[in-house]
């Protein structure tokens, strides 16, 4: 279940499926990439740093499906939309206005991770590579895994175009009608990713009811606000 929380006096969004895990709000942004030096940006990371009592780290996303596993000192993590945290001094984040967050956490190992599934990255299976990363060089077992499915934007508001559209394979059309509506040719991003998810054997999954676009209150819509350079963010660190 979500629930609003703060930080500071300021709005934050958590699940309760995973404690040490929650996503920004627009008062509390931590990115803003059409200005270097936004200093509301900066006093909002020091606030959550603080907070956390560890440094944040993110890596430079580019809607790939590539992954990386923080490593002791490293601060750059190029063309990358998955990191993977097992070192409980250190804190990470993704962006995002409008692309799926999913965070995942093995509390048993006190591992984790973030990954950023837009349309390409949900295309790639990008949740599902996450997962049996932790697995295959963690040890960590599937049913030990929860996923957290953040603020995305909802069916209703993202329609897309066949190029888009025809990689998601609309021949699933009669079979799935929530996901593929061959008309309008809308997707529904949380629900694929869940469903990615459920198939491969996670079944504690908390999926966000907030789409970025109609809260567009709460969060930032690249869609909705015309290009908007400023994001949310999904933090997480371990215990």
């Amino acid at each position: 279940m979500f629930y609003f929380d703060k930080i500071n006096g300021k709005k934050i969004l958590k699940s309760d499926l995973i404690d040490n895990a929650f996503f920004t709000t627009r008062e509390i942004c931590i990115c803003d990439k059409g200005v270097n030096n936004n200093l509301e940006v900066k006093n909002n990371i020091n606030i959550i740093e603080n907070y956390l009592g560890n440094n944040l780290i993110s890596p430079t996303q580019t809607h790939s499906a590539n992954i990386q596993i923080v490593k002791p000192l490293v601060k750059n993590y190029p063309d990358t939309d998955g990191l993977i945290l097992i070192d409980n001094s250190q804190a990470i984040f993704l962006n995002f206005a409008d692309c799926v967050p999913l965070i995942f956490y093995d509390k048993k190992q006190n591992i984790g991770a973030i990954s950023h599934a837009g349309w390409r990255g949900t295309a790639q299976k990008i949740g599902e590579l996450t997962v049996k990363k932790l697995i295959q060089k963690f040890n960590s077992n599937i049913n030990d895994i929860c996923a957290v499915i953040g603020p995305a934007i909802c069916e209703n508001c993202y329609e897309v175009g066949e190029e888009v559209y025809s990689v998601f394979n609309p021949t699933k059309t009669k079979q799935e009608p929530t996901l593929y509506d061959r008309k309008v040719r809308k997707l529904n991003l949380k629900e694929i990713n869940r469903k990615q998810l459920a198939q491969i054997g996670i079944k504690k999954i908390d999926i966000c009811p907030y789409c970025t676009c109609c809260d567009n209150e709460y969060f930032f819509s690249y869609r909705k606000e015309h290009g908007t350079t400023l994001r949310h963010s999904a933090i997480l660190a371990l215990i």
